[in-house]
């Protein structure tokens, strides 16, 4: 029998039982809409997390006070950290740990460090035209700060190397904190000094940066030449770790401490950058295992319509094997049959998963995770999807078809 009679005997089957023809394509619909709409999402998101993680710099790396033990040994942070408070266990002190000057030309003495930014953070009181609010100031190296920060100016300007009573502030604060809007040139008080609006930044916090030695004067408890924490830019990034380990060994060698009483923490943007891919992965897997559950479901309605074709057909196929059918005719239309099943289902959940995928991503936009992501159907997941649903089609009616091909024909004609 040539392949092509086969295919029609396969279409005749479900045109002629299209009820539960259509009830097993349904099943195939919902799980591949469901792997196109997963598929999709996350390869947005992945999308949006690598454009936000490019924007991180790999290249950077923050030094802080204090270090995290593992064990049992507590978090040990000095007031200087920004943070405060004591830590439990062991390694507990009472002692402030800071970092000082001294850190700051141990650090200028490694030569594979490009740039250096000095920080100290406090929350402050500001006043515009009469209102009073409480906001967060970091006092930066106005040399340094606009070669190093990834913050983008939306309107004015950076802080210069001159600057002294003028700052950049987040793009909240200048739109929507106060009645009115913060705009450049305009002036505010902090903590009784007066300062000069130069930069708003394109971002929305209710930050307000400046240079570092006005932050000292106006941020409560700050005391000269010392700092919280060091934000280094390395020169060549491809020697991220040898350089953090030269860092980490010129300062516990210039603290006196050694890796059991580490008073110091450095990490880096790329550690960041991996733990969230690997979230993200964790999650696209999760999602995708959870959309293989309707695959399986709709693997055995596909079985069992077999099953039930084959129960129906059976003196039919008595009669095309009396009439010179061979098994592998009759196992061909069975398999045809299934993965017709298969295709309908994948193409039908393509499209309605694409559909999907355009409304997910505006119900889920009130996930951290989901922000800035929009779905994302590649060929590559029309062309996975629709392999899948075939091949799912095709497994589950090889043992029906397999049992129909073996029937012989005197026991399939006194079937009743």
């Amino acid at each position: 029998m040539k392949i092509s009679k086969c295919f029609k005997h396969a279409f005749n089957m479900v045109l002629h039982s299209k009820l539960r023809s259509w009830l097993t394509i349904t099943g195939i619909v919902i799980g591949v809409a469901a792997v196109i709409a997963i598929v999709s999402i996350g390869d947005g998101m992945q999308q949006s997390l690598n454009s936000q993680l490019n924007a991180l710099g790999g290249d950077i790396v923050t030094i802080s006070p204090g270090f995290e033990r593992g064990g049992g040994g507590g978090f040990t942070r000095g007031a200087g950290g920004g943070g405060g408070g004591g830590s439990s266990g062991p390694q507990a002190t009472t002692k402030e740990i800071v970092l000082a000057r001294s850190d700051l030309q141990v650090l200028k003495g490694i030569p594979d460090i490009a740039l250096i930014d000095t920080n100290i953070r406090g929350s402050v009181d500001i006043y515009y035209l009469g209102k009073k609010g409480k906001v967060s100031v970091t006092g930066v190296d106005q040399s340094i700060w606009s070669q190093i920060t990834l913050s983008k100016i939306k309107t004015g300007r950076m802080l210069d190397p001159a600057d002294q009573n003028v700052i950049v502030v987040g793009g909240r604060l200048a739109a929507s904190y106060f009645a009115q809007p913060l705009g450049i040139n305009k002036m505010v008080t902090i903590n009784g000094s007066a300062f000069r609006v130069v930069g708003i930044l394109d971002d929305q916090t209710n930050n307000v940066y400046m240079p570092i030695q006005m932050a000292f004067q106006v941020i409560p408890d700050k005391t000269n030449d010392i700092y919280d924490t060091f934000i280094v830019k390395i020169k060549d990034e491809n020697q991220l770790d040898e350089t953090i380990i030269k860092i980490d060994d010129r300062l516990m060698t210039a603290r006196h401490v050694t890796t059991k009483n580490k008073d110091f923490s450095i990490s880096s943007r790329k550690e960041m950058q991996q733990t969230r891919a690997d979230t993200m992965n964790s999650m696209n897997t999760f999602l995708l295992a959870i959309a293989g559950v309707s695959l399986i479901v709709g693997s055995i309605g596909i079985a069992n319509t077999m099953f039930t074709s084959v129960l129906e057909k059976t003196k039919e196929i008595g009669i095309m094997k009396a009439i010179g059918a061979r098994n592998k005719d009759i196992l061909q239309i069975f398999l045809f049959n299934a993965a017709f099943i298969g295709l309908v289902g994948g193409i039908l959940g393509i499209i309605l998963g694409t559909i999907l995928s355009g409304f997910l991503p505006a119900l889920m936009s009130g996930l951290p995770i989901a922000r800035g992501g929009l779905a994302i159907v590649t060929f590559n997941s029309i062309a996975m999807a629709l392999s899948v649903s075939v091949s799912v089609g095709i497994l589950a009616g090889i043992i029906p078809a397999y049992q129909a091909s073996k029937l012989r024909p005197v026991d399939a004609l006194r079937f009743e």
